[in-house]
C-alpha cells in the first residue's frame, strides 16, 4: 500500500492548527531527506537496515568463552544494563560463566587527578601485553550530578593500548551511587575472565569514597602519587594510604626524578608507622615513569611476588571469598532499597511525608518510623 510521501501524524487534529503544524515524512527511506527543497524521486532509496537480533544467554555465554570480543562487549552492556528485562538474563549468563572465572589477578588503581593513571596503565598493560598476558582494563569514569552523563575519555587516552589485540579498554560511568560501581564492575571482571583475562585492572574514579569500593573487590591495590602536589601527608589525613599494598611514585623522570626519590623515602617513613593493608605483606612505596617505562617491570614482580606471597599464607583466598560475602551483602541493601521506594504505597505516602518534613510539622524520625510501618504493612 502506497503511502503519501507528506501527512498528518495519526493525532493531529482534523482542522488546522499552529499548535499541530507537524508532518509525516516518509525520510530517506522514503526517498525524502527531509529538507523542503528535495525532490522525492532523485533521492535513491536506501536499504533498510534489520534490527539487531537479540542473543540467547547460550550465545552469550559460547560467545565469552570463545573469546569473541564483539560478544563479550554486548555482553557487558547486557550486565551494566538497568533496565529489569535484562536483569534475569544478565544473572543467567553470569552463572553459566562463573566455572570459567576466578583465574585472574585483579589489581586496582587509584591516584588524584594528574598523578597519570592512565598513561600509567597504558604502559603497564602494553609491557604485560609483551610478556604474554590478556589485559582487560575497567575504567570507572565519574558520573555529572546534574546530566548523569560521563565523558569515558579513558579509552581515547590509552589509545596504543586499546589497538592491541592481546588488551580490552572498557570504560564505564560510575553512575550516581557507589553501590552501582561495585555490582557492574564485579560482575563485568567475572565476564572478563572468562574470556579468558588473566590480568583485571580496575582504575577508579579517584575522588574519595570510591578507593574503599575498589579496594573491596580486588586483590591488590595500588596507590599512585606524584611529588610536588602538596604535603605527602594530606595522602595519610585521606586514610587512602591505609588500602593500599603498594604506593607508586609516579613521573619519576628528568628533573623530577631527585624529587621523587625524597618523596619515597618520606612516604616509606610514614608507612612504617600504618598497619599494613594485607595481612604478611608490607607496604612500601617505588618510583616509575609511566613516560620512559624506567619502573614498569619491577612494578609486576613486585605483584607477582604479593600473589606468590599471600597465596602461600592463605591470605589471598581469604579475601576472595570475605569480599564475595560483602558482594552478597550488599545486594541484600541494593534490593531492599529498590523493593522500598518502588512499593506502590510507599509511593503514595512518601510525598506526604516529605511535605510534612519539609513544612516542620513532624520530625525525620517520625516520617522515616511511618514509611517504615506503611512498607511492612504493605498487601501480601
Amino acid at each position: 500500500m502506497n503511502e503519501p510521501h507528506d501527512r498528518k501524524p495519526e493525532w493531529a487534529q482534523d482542522q488546522p492548527s499552529e499548535k499541530f503544524a507537524s508532518r509525516v515524512r516518509q525520510g530517506v527511506d522514503g526517498k525524502h531527506d527531509g529538507m523542503e527543497c528535495a525532490d522525492d524521486d532523485s533521492v535513491p532509496a536506501l536499504p533498510s537496515v534489520p534490527r539487531r537480533r537479540r542473543l540467547t544467554t547460550e550465545e552469550y555465554v559460547q560467545g565469552v568463552i570463545a573469546q569473541n570480543r564483539t560478544v563479550l562487549a554486548q555482553t557487558i552492556t547486557l550486565v551494566e544494563s538497568n533496565a529489569s528485562l535484562h536483569r534475569d538474563q544478565a544473572q543467567e549468563v553470569l552463572t553459566k560463566l562463573l566455572p570459567h572465572t576466578g583465574n585472574s589477578i585483579r589489581i586496582g588503581i587509584t591516584g588524584v587527578p594528574g598523578a597519570g593513571k592512565s598513561t600509567f596503565i597504558e604502559s603497564f598493560g602494553t609491557y604485560l601485553c609483551s610478556q604474554g598476558h590478556r589485559v582487560a582494563v575497567l575504567a570507572v569514569d565519574p558520573s555529572s550530578s546534574v546530566t548523569r552523563g560521563s565523558i569515558l575519555g579513558d579509552k581515547t587516552r590509552m589509545e596504543q593500548l586499546s589497538r592491541n589485540p592481546h588488551a580490552f579498554v572498557r570504560p564505564s560511568p560510575a553512575g550516581t551511587t557507589l553501590g552501582g560501581v561495585a555490582r557492574k564492575t564485579r560482575e563485568t571482571m567475572l565476564v572478563c575472565e572468562a574470556a579468558g583475562f588473566d590480568v583485571i585492572l580496575v582504575e577508579t574514579v579517584g575522588v574519595g569514597q570510591s578507593e574503599i569500593t575498589v579496594r573491596s573487590m580486588v586483590d591488590f591495590f595500588l596507590l599512585l602519587q606524584i611529588t610536588g602536589a602538596g604535603d605527602e601527608l594530606q595522602g595519610m589525613k585521606k586514610g587512602v594510604m591505609e588500602l593500599a599494598d603498594a604506593i607508586l611514585i609516579n613521573k619519576a623522570d628528568g628533573d623530577n626524578r631527585q624529587r621523587a626519590l625524597n618523596a619515597q623515602v618520606e612516604f616509606n617513613r610514614i608507612l612504617h608507622f600504618l598497619k599494613p593493608a594485607t595481612e604478611g605483606w608490607e607496604t612500601k612505596a617505588y618510583i616509575c615513569s609511566a613516560l620512559t617505562g624506567e619502573g614498569i617491570q619491577e612494578v609486576w614482580s613486585l605483584i607477582d611476588s604479593f600473589r606468590q606471597t599471600t597465596v602461600a599464607g592463605g591470605g589471598f583466598g581469604l579475601r576472595r571469598q570475605r569480599q564475595s560475602l560483602a558482594w552478597m551483602h550488599t545486594m541484600i541493601q541494593d534490593y531492599l532499597q529498590s523493593s522500598f521506594f518502588n512499593d506502590k504505597n510507599v509511593k503514595e505516602v512518601l510525598p506526604i511525608m516529605e511535605q510534612a518534613v519539609s513544612l516542620g510539622q513532624i520530625s525525620v524520625s517520625q516520617a522515616v518510623d511511618q514509611l517504615i510501618k506503611t512498607y511492612q504493612n504493605k498487601e501480601k
